[in-house]
């Protein structure tokens, strides 16, 4: 995500490194630098412009602290006009009503349909009864698809496969939702195109039919300046309340996030980056804008920790940790924790300095594969008792997963120096360690 932009600005801001005090020049440079990469990053020229501009004035005019550094300056003044131009603070979508309806709009191909899916899940997990109502009458396989995704999820779908009306279907669905207690109903519509008249006529008509609390346009970030000129034709159609930014994960510019904000006015809600019915994020302006410049996103990360890992189980780990008694079956339950919480190299950008340090190195989703099989290929006993693995074990266990025999000793050298680390923390507890410390360790 924003792979190149990030890169680009890291070298714009480079250009300060080394540089006593901010003068008109070097800060003048700097701008036109940031001003490239934005526009290489295909964010709308107009806006490009005013943002360095702004960054500019604000820059010279702006005291500079003996402990900042011009460079350090100008990232922050960055991260501020990027914060601001790209909506500032989180907009919740609205969920009144009863029940509440959600109206997804689109072009054809942008994922509304997946998009609908992860938006069930995503309200589901707030203890909210969700139906979807499929009301794509025309591309065949969407009814089908809407199904396979609910059934994903646990929510229920509402279609009505002979019905070729989307404003009866919506209608239907959102009675059928009041008699079973439904409080919140998402309408899956038909992709179109801006220029198709009929079709925006009907998207317009089934809007003004439901009253939605909520309608939301679905684009695809990968199609740069285009996702930004249909969001405005659609919204001069149906005034539509937000942004959803989908395979944002493919699209290393990511020029329409930072633009599409500014030229529709509508708050940015939602991103989407794969195609797992979790890989939903909540468009935090801040954040995001964090990421693009290298800062990392620790709040988020630490959020996706939180919903995955579960209390009680921590608590248990960390008493196996205290007494020395942490196994491949704890190691291999971590991992499949880790793994629930998205893309590796989603979280490796979250972590501060991390997406810069290892932007040429392929960090693959199956990177814990050959682990994996390493692990699955011991007997329970090995698991819970990695000091019984000795040399034949070792050469069975290779064998078994497809693994070499450095790959298996490297993955135990490396579990016995964890262990090791663990064991010395502990013995350090009650050696003088300030009390907090004390206190840390016993989270």
């Amino acid at each position: 995500m924003f792979d190149n932009l990030s890169q680009k600005l890291d070298k714009a801001f480079k250009t300060l490194k080394g540089q006593g005090r901010i003068t008109e020049i070097n800060v003048a440079t700097t701008a036109k630098e940031i001003r490239k990469a934005l526009i290489d990053a295909d964010v709308n020229y107009k806006v490009a412009k005013t943002v360095t501009d702004d960054i500019k004035e604000i820059a010279l005019g702006r005291e500079v602290l003996i402990s900042v550094s011009p460079g350090q300056l100008l990232v922050k003044i960055t991260h501020e006009e990027l914060t601001k131009l790209m909506g500032g603070e989180k907009q919740d979508i609205n969920l009144k009503g009863d029940p509440a309806v959600i109206l997804i709009a689109g072009l054809q191909g942008s994922g509304k349909t997946t998009f609908s899916g992860k938006l069930a899940a995503y309200i589901k997990k707030q203890n909210t009864n969700v139906l979807l109502a499929a009301c794509d009458v025309y591309r065949p396989a969407a009814i089908e698809q809407l199904k396979v995704l609910g059934e994903q999820v646990g929510v229920e779908v509402f279609t009505e496969p002979e019905n070729k009306n989307p404003v009866e279907i919506a209608k239907n669905a959102i009675a059928y939702a009041k008699k079973n207690n439904k409080k919140v109903v998402i309408i899956d519509t038909a992709g179109r195109l801006a220029i198709d008249e009929n079709m925006m006529n009907e998207i317009a008509a089934v809007k003004k039919a439901i009253q939605p609390s909520e309608t939301l346009f679905v684009v695809d970030a990968m199609t740069g300046q285009d996702a930004v000129n249909t969001a405005k034709a659609f919204n001069d159609r149906i005034n539509f309340d937000g942004v959803v930014l989908t395979k944002l994960d493919g699209d290393t510019r990511g020029g329409a996030a930072i633009s599409i904000r500014s030229i529709v006015e509508k708050p940015i809600k939602f991103v989407s980056t794969g195609e797992k019915m979790d890989a939903l994020d909540v468009f935090y302006p801040e954040r995001m804008a964090s990421r693009i410049l290298g800062m990392g996103d620790v709040v988020s990360l630490v959020e996706r920790a939180q919903e995955v890992f579960d209390e009680e189980e921590t608590k248990k780990l960390n008493q196996k940790l205290r007494k020395n008694q942490f196994n491949f079956e704890d190691f291999l339950n971590q991992i499949q924790q880790i793994k629930k919480m998205g893309s590796i190299k989603d979280l490796v950008g979250m972590i501060p300095g991390m997406g810069t340090m290892m932007k040429d190195l392929p960090i693959e989703d199956d990177a814990f594969k050959p682990i994996e099989a390493i692990i699955f290929s011991m007997t329970k006993q090995e698991r819970e008792n990695p000091d019984l693995l000795s040399g034949n074990r070792r050469n069975r266990i290779a064998l078994g997963s497809g693994t070499s025999i450095q790959q298996v000793n490297n993955l135990l050298k490396q579990f016995e120096d964890m262990r090791k680390m663990m064991k010395s923390m502990n013995k350090m507890q009650g050696k003088g360690i300030p009390p907090n410390m004390k206190n840390l360790m016993k989270r």
